[in-house]
Protein backbone atom coordinates (compact mmCIF):
# COMPACT_ATOMS: atom_id res chain seq x y z
CA UNK A 1 0.00 0.00 0.00
CA UNK A 2 1.16 3.43 -1.12
CA UNK A 3 2.41 5.60 2.07
CA UNK A 4 2.39 8.98 -0.33
CA UNK A 5 -0.72 10.33 -0.03
CA UNK A 6 -1.68 13.64 0.55
CA UNK A 7 -3.27 13.61 3.58
CA UNK A 8 -0.27 10.87 4.97
CA UNK A 9 2.16 13.24 4.69
CA UNK A 10 0.44 16.14 6.73
CA UNK A 11 0.25 13.08 8.77
CA UNK A 12 4.01 13.06 9.15
CA UNK A 13 4.53 16.55 9.11
CA UNK A 14 6.38 16.43 5.85
CA UNK A 15 4.01 19.32 4.55
CA UNK A 16 2.68 22.25 6.24
CA UNK A 17 -1.32 22.05 7.31
CA UNK A 18 -3.15 23.78 10.24
CA UNK A 19 -3.40 20.90 12.21
CA UNK A 20 -5.81 20.79 15.16
CA UNK A 21 -5.58 17.55 16.48
CA UNK A 22 -2.75 14.47 16.59
CA UNK A 23 -2.55 11.53 18.34
CA UNK A 24 -1.66 7.92 18.05
CA UNK A 25 -4.69 7.11 16.12
CA UNK A 26 -5.73 9.89 14.23
CA UNK A 27 -5.07 13.38 12.93
CA UNK A 28 -7.18 16.42 12.48
CA UNK A 29 -6.42 19.34 9.93
CA UNK A 30 -8.50 22.48 8.45
CA UNK A 31 -9.49 21.84 5.18
CA UNK A 32 -7.18 24.46 2.71
CA UNK A 33 -10.95 25.15 0.66
CA UNK A 34 -13.70 25.50 3.43
CA UNK A 35 -17.10 24.46 2.22
CA UNK A 36 -18.11 26.75 5.89
CA UNK A 37 -17.04 28.65 8.46
CA UNK A 38 -15.46 25.17 10.73
CA UNK A 39 -14.04 22.65 8.35
CA UNK A 40 -11.79 20.29 9.58
CA UNK A 41 -10.89 17.22 7.95
CA UNK A 42 -10.18 14.08 10.17
CA UNK A 43 -7.92 11.20 9.16
CA UNK A 44 -6.55 7.51 10.39
CA UNK A 45 -3.12 7.99 11.17
CA UNK A 46 -3.08 4.78 8.71
CA UNK A 47 -3.80 4.97 5.20
CA UNK A 48 -7.10 3.22 4.64
CA UNK A 49 -7.67 4.11 1.04
CA UNK A 50 -11.94 4.32 0.82
CA UNK A 51 -14.48 3.01 3.78
CA UNK A 52 -14.92 -0.22 1.42
CA UNK A 53 -11.25 -1.00 2.51
CA UNK A 54 -12.41 -0.67 6.27
CA UNK A 55 -11.02 -3.77 8.48
CA UNK A 56 -12.01 -4.82 11.98
CA UNK A 57 -8.91 -4.14 13.04
CA UNK A 58 -9.66 -0.21 12.21
CA UNK A 59 -12.57 0.32 14.02
CA UNK A 60 -10.69 2.13 17.31
CA UNK A 61 -9.29 4.55 14.84
CA UNK A 62 -12.80 4.95 12.88
CA UNK A 63 -14.06 4.82 16.60
CA UNK A 64 -11.37 7.55 17.55
CA UNK A 65 -12.40 9.86 14.73
CA UNK A 66 -15.79 10.09 15.74
CA UNK A 67 -14.71 11.19 19.52
CA UNK A 68 -12.45 14.02 17.95
CA UNK A 69 -15.50 15.06 15.97
CA UNK A 70 -16.99 15.54 19.06
CA UNK A 71 -14.58 17.45 20.64
CA UNK A 72 -13.46 19.79 18.20
CA UNK A 73 -17.29 20.63 17.52
CA UNK A 74 -17.11 21.49 21.05
CA UNK A 75 -13.71 23.38 20.94
CA UNK A 76 -14.94 25.34 17.72
CA UNK A 77 -17.82 26.31 19.30
CA UNK A 78 -20.24 24.71 16.71
CA UNK A 79 -21.64 21.59 18.53
CA UNK A 80 -24.63 23.45 20.36
CA UNK A 81 -26.31 24.23 16.79
CA UNK A 82 -24.78 21.82 15.04
CA UNK A 83 -22.93 20.12 12.40
CA UNK A 84 -22.99 17.67 10.06
CA UNK A 85 -19.94 14.79 9.32
CA UNK A 86 -19.30 13.60 5.98
CA UNK A 87 -17.62 10.34 4.50
CA UNK A 88 -17.07 10.32 0.82
CA UNK A 89 -16.08 6.92 -0.82
CA UNK A 90 -14.81 6.13 -4.71
CA UNK A 91 -15.59 8.14 -7.51
CA UNK A 92 -19.80 8.59 -7.29
CA UNK A 93 -19.44 9.35 -3.71
CA UNK A 94 -17.14 12.39 -4.06
CA UNK A 95 -14.18 10.91 -3.02
CA UNK A 96 -11.20 13.02 -4.05
CA UNK A 97 -8.44 11.83 -1.53
CA UNK A 98 -7.90 8.09 -1.50
CA UNK A 99 -7.27 8.16 2.44
CA UNK A 100 -10.53 7.79 4.19
CA UNK A 101 -11.63 10.85 5.89
CA UNK A 102 -14.29 13.02 7.89
CA UNK A 103 -15.27 16.20 7.08
CA UNK A 104 -16.53 18.00 9.96
CA UNK A 105 -18.99 21.19 8.89
CA UNK A 106 -20.64 23.49 10.39
CA UNK A 107 -21.02 27.38 11.79
CA UNK A 108 -23.98 28.05 9.57
CA UNK A 109 -27.24 26.16 8.50
CA UNK A 110 -26.10 23.42 6.57
CA UNK A 111 -28.94 23.21 4.56
CA UNK A 112 -30.67 19.63 3.29
CA UNK A 113 -27.79 17.08 2.35
CA UNK A 114 -28.94 16.15 -1.00
CA UNK A 115 -31.65 17.56 -3.49
CA UNK A 116 -34.46 15.08 -4.17
CA UNK A 117 -34.63 13.39 -7.66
Amino acid sequence: MSDDTLFAKIVRKEIPSDMVYQDDLVTAFRDISPAAPTHILIVPNKIIPTVDDVEAEDELALGRMFTVAKKLARDEGIAADGYRLIVNCRDHGGQEVYHIHMHLVGGRPLGPMMRRG
